[in-house]
């Protein structure tokens, strides 16, 4: 089967384009301005792309065409195989019917730590021998790719995917993750987020409920008891046996950041323990919510902690970039005040008793930061920053106004050259230069460096 892929530049409609190569359909796409680094996978692949959506594409006549969530109405090449009468189907109703049937779906879903959660669930799963097949929305260190049809055993049934709830297409508005049906299902967290598609975190919560309707009596809800938001779904229907963590005398995770521990604890017996390279709370969730899951499929604790040990992180995740003159550069994808927050107060720890002050460098880029729908929280989210540096162009608000609690460790700017400039003028050895955006932020990571280095 030839499928021609509206949208495939992103990162999930690009991993549906090589897990559809990898079961051996002929694949082409399109995007707006096809960019890397997802266009270099994909060409890779062996996938032909296309530049833009001029109809001119249908001459390909591919047996089916594959519509990604950012392709809305009004796009000519969507205009015209309406108009034509031609096959069309969006990105998870196809991956539903082409991949994830007859699989032993492992869906991981939450406002928060999806993508480092599924990476590890998935890790866990391959290093006990399960080999997995997985759609992440980034790329886990320890595969180097975000999706896999299977791993060693091609026969595997066991398939993790990141559950994300922004809708499906143009034409189905019902969360992503509606289409997965799963039998292992994570419930991380829950908070509003996605202002331009939902009123409120009540309108979320029905999804959630919806997510929670489709799995099966014989499956796994596995959810944070300490999220209100997370009760208030379940309390609205659950066929499924549920099991609860960070709830009071269940199932728990502590640490120390500063000597990489991991205890693993029930009420208040201790389970196991392990060393691990990451650090903060939420990641000791993810690790806790991949535990249960990967348990589910018949990993126990002892053998699921031993991998979490081996666990590498995701890229993008306080992604060490660069050091120049003993300042760091680091990246993460935190968009959101409560990751944000997280971040910041995660690499606070790492850095323990070693000094150095943390420049944090902010671009509100998703929908929901550009509508302004959060700002109130930004102040707050920033407070374990010694300086705070924020990209304004394109915002439909005015970041000084809302920075202005922070006082002067503030800076505003919607001239990237000018804030590379003023950061580079400020860091100072044993600095940490902390870069937010869930974008490419103008290849500022790599003009910092470039920028430090010339200050030597």
């Amino acid at each position: 089967m030839h499928i021609h892929i509206l949208g495939i530049c992103g990162t999930f409609m690009g991993g549906i384009a090589q897990l559809a190569r990898a079961r051996g359909h002929r694949v082409t796409g399109c995007d707006a301005g096809v960019y890397p680094p997802m266009s270099t996978q994909l060409e890779a692949a062996g996938i032909d792309l296309v530049d833009g959506y001029h109809p001119d594409q249908l001459a390909l006549n591919p047996d089916c065409y594959v519509v990604g969530n950012a392709i809305s109405r009004g796009n000519p090449l969507l205009e015209e195989i309406l108009d034509r009468g031609l096959p069309y189907v969006s990105g998870p109703q196809w991956l539903a019917d082409n991949v994830l049937r007859d699989r032993w779906v492992l869906a991981v879903a939450g406002t928060h730590g999806k993508t480092t959660t599924s990476s590890m669930l998935a890790w866990i799963l391959e290093d006990n021998g399960l080999s997995p097949g997985f759609l992440i929305g980034g790329v886990p260190l320890n595969f180097g790719v975000s999706a896999r049809l299977a791993g060693t055993q091609a026969d595997s049934p066991f398939f993790v995917i990141e559950a994300d709830e922004y809708d499906t297409a143009f034409c189905d508005k019902r969360s992503k993750f509606i289409h997965y049906r799963p039998r292992t299902a994570v419930l991380n967290n829950l908070e509003f987020d996605h202002a331009d598609i939902f009123a409120d975190l009540a309108a979320i919560e029905t999804q959630f409920h919806h997510l929670v309707r489709t799995l099966p009596r014989s499956g796994l809800v596995i959810s944070n008891a300490a999220e209100a938001s997370l009760d208030r779904v379940l309390g609205r229907g659950c066929w499924t046996p549920i099991e609860r963590f960070n709830g009071p005398g269940g199932w728990r995770m502590e640490g120390d950041d500063a000597k990489g521990s991991l205890s693993l604890f029930e009420g208040k017996t201790l389970i196991g323990q392990a060393s691990w390279s990451l650090n903060g709370e939420h990641n000791r969730a993810n690790a806790l919510a991949a535990l249960l899951a990967a348990r589910h499929v018949g990993v126990p604790f002892d053998k699921g902690l031993e991998s979490l040990g081996r666990f590498q992180n995701v890229k993008r995740r306080l992604e060490l970039r660069g050091t120049v003159r003993d300042i760091r550069v680091y990246d993460d994808f935190a968009h959101h005040p409560t990751a944000i927050a997280t971040t910041v107060g995660g690499l606070r720890r790492k850095m323990g008793q070693q000094g150095g002050r943390i420049l944090a460098v902010l671009e509100p880029r998703s929908n929901t930061m550009k509508l302004g729908v959060m700002k109130a929280q930004l102040p707050g989210s920033l407070a374990e920053a010694d300086r705070v540096y924020c990209y304004s162009a394109n915002l439909g608000w005015n970041a000084a106004e809302a920075l202005a609690p922070l006082g002067a460790k503030a800076t505003v700017a919607d001239d990237l050259d000018a804030l590379v400039t003023a950061i580079s003028a400020e860091a100072r050895p044993g600095d940490h230069i902390l870069v937010m955006s869930n974008g490419g932020f103008g290849g500022v990571h790599g003009k910092l460096l470039a920028a430090l280095g010339r200050s030597d």
